[in-house]
């Protein structure tokens, strides 16, 4: 029987959002600014550490693309993550819009969405 190896690579510097009561909080007492596809709450989180947590409605799609949505958003994050500041909480919420949409786009409406909050340092891209 052969055994394949994977390679899971985790975010380094944050870990994730999952309990309701933190994505309420972030909900109430966070800052959000918006674009086409995805909507970013941020605020502070007394930590070394960024919390991301990924909001996905069933209004969007199945799971089949709930679930890739997902994906592209925390990829998008993870690769970018060197550049957010530290000790936030970021939820991150998908439009509709974003069913459709390539990963470069989330990447985009991500980056754009740090940069509007002052949390992302992005230099030329």
């Amino acid at each position: 029987m052969a055994f394949f190896s994977r390679k899971v690579r985790v975010m380094i510097f944050s870990e994730s959002l999952k309990k309701n009561r933190d994505f309420q909080y972030v909900y109430r007492n966070g800052k959000s600014y918006a674009n086409k596809y995805l909507i970013m709450y941020c605020m502070e989180n007394h930590q070394e550490k960024n919390r991301l947590g990924i909001s996905v409605s069933k209004k969007v799609g199945n799971s089949v693309v709930r679930h890739h949505i997902t994906r592209l958003i925390r990829e998008s994050y993870r690769l970018h993550e060197n550049i957010f500041n530290s000790g936030l909480d970021i939820v991150v919420i998908a439009k509709r819009s974003a069913a459709e949409i390539s990963y470069r786009e989330i990447e985009s409406a991500m980056l754009h969405l740090g940069k509007l909050h002052g949390i992302a340092e992005i230099k030329n891209l």
